[in-house]
């Protein structure tokens, strides 16, 4: 076999092998455009992403109050620490919030 031939059945051979790739991943749905808008990671669901939203919203604010209402017992400054870590914790709350809906431009 002299190196032209050779070089055609490896021609040959690669357009093969990327034609079964190509069927391959269209067999697959791979090739395919996603359906949700390109950069956003948000569940299809509105549901879903509404129960996010409040367990985000809840949890945030309920691990506030606990480390408020501890460090007041511990400390015995009643209603001090409960009134600095509520804020603190809506606050954490909503950034969490806006990092799941917000806008996507900068990362």
């Amino acid at each position: 076999m002299d190196e032209d031939q050779a070089g055609e059945d490896e021609e040959r051979g690669a357009a093969s092998f990327e034609a079964r790739l190509a069927a391959a991943r269209e067999r697959q749905g791979l090739d395919r455009p996603d359906a949700s808008p390109q950069g956003t990671d948000l569940p299809p669901n509105a549901l879903a992403l509404g129960l996010r939203v409040g367990v985000e919203l809840a949890s945030a604010l309920a691990v506030a109050v606990a480390i408020g209402y501890w460090l007041d017992r511990w400390l015995h400054t009643r209603p001090l620490f409960l009134a600095v870590f509520v804020p603190l914790g809506g606050a954490a709350g909503v950034m969490n919030v806006w990092r799941l809906v917000g806008p996507r431009g900068r990362r």
